[in-house]
């Protein structure tokens, strides 16, 4: 009998032709709750993103080997109870690390030049003369970025800051990264010293019961009054009433932000209404080279695990020696 797949995402041609010469496909809307469980229940892998799959949703879903999520992030899923059912996790950590790392530094861009604001205000008609220091910006060459998790985006956003823009580069992570500190001259520092002396604070950690509100009120307030927070990581791990009010405090300078702790974000947010405030609508790893190639890594990953072959992108490697 051949294997049951469940696509809970749209996927590209190819990547469907794919799968379905390993299984047969059923493809699903994650928003039809009861239709998706029914159609986990009968199914060996599911792949797809975005979806929160609850310990509730898998109950009687016997049958089920591998989840391969399409994106680094997983979040979405109780790790510990898919490893408790023998459930394969796999993820795709690499593919998504150049575009994602170029959405941060466009942030960094952005803020640092009121690109947004301004470009706004020119659309707008507002440029009548040259304009005056009440619009100008900050340079980002030469400041000091700091780095929280300095994993695989991390470094790449380190590389493009000290290689493309001479900036000083300091991180805090729970290990050593010896490539950036040989090559970039980055250099590991206590989050206090980070926040106290960088003049962009830039967010790279995964979503964790640790990381969860690790930039709050007390974070913000050891911040220089002229930095800018940049999160492209998830948004959660600021606590965003506090970024808010140290925002229109002018505890900080400004933010750039690609997550939000509800997303969509509610369009009624104080964040969206503040000129120093650059927004995107998670965009990461948005471009369409990069969403194709992320679509056939957990194509892949989710074909391997299935086969019993998958040794890279495991999130619950444990669950292997079960």
């Amino acid at each position: 009998m051949k294997r049951k797949i469940v696509a809970y995402k749209p996927l590209p041609d190819d990547v469907l032709a794919y799968l379905q010469q390993h299984a047969d496909v059923v493809q699903a809307d994650a928003a039809q709750h009861d239709a998706f469980v029914a159609a986990l229940k009968d199914a060996d892998g599911a792949i797809g993103a975005s979806v929160k799959i609850t310990p509730a949703m898998l109950d009687g879903a016997a049958k089920l080997k591998a989840l391969s999520t399409i994106s680094v992030g997983y979040d979405n899923f109780d790790v510990a109870d898919l490893t408790k059912r023998g459930i394969v996790l796999a993820h795709t950590p690499d593919v998504l690390t150049e575009s994602t790392a170029d959405t941060v530094f466009s942030l960094i861009l952005a803020s640092a030049r009121r690109v947004v604001e301004l470009a706004d205000w020119v659309k707008a008609g507002e440029w009548k003369a040259s304009i005056g220091p009440a619009l100008f910006g900050v340079d980002v060459q030469g400041k000091t970025l700091g780095i929280v998790g300095l994993g695989r985006i991390g470094g790449a956003v380190a590389r493009r800051a000290a290689l493309g823009f001479d900036m000083k580069v300091q991180y805090t992570n729970r290990s050593a990264n010896a490539e950036a500190e040989q090559r970039y001259g980055a250099r590991r520092v206590e989050l206090d010293e980070l926040l106290a002396t960088s003049d962009f604070v830039c967010l790279q950690v995964p979503l964790t019961p640790e990381t969860r509100h690790l930039i709050g009120a007390n974070e913000l307030r050891k911040m220089k009054k002229s930095a800018i927070l940049i999160n492209a990581s998830r948004g959660q791990t600021v606590d965003e009433n506090a970024l808010t009010e140290a925002l229109q405090a002018g505890t900080i300078h400004g933010a750039g932000l690609d997550v939000f702790d509800q997303e969509p974000v509610d369009p009624h947010s104080p964040l969206l209404k503040m000129k120093n405030v650059v927004a995107l609508p998670h965009i990461g790893s948005a471009t369409h080279e990069t969403r194709h190639a992320m679509a056939r890594c957990a194509a892949e990953n989710l074909v391997g695990a299935l086969d019993g072959t998958l040794e890279i992108n495991i999130v619950n490697r444990e669950v292997l020696s079960q």
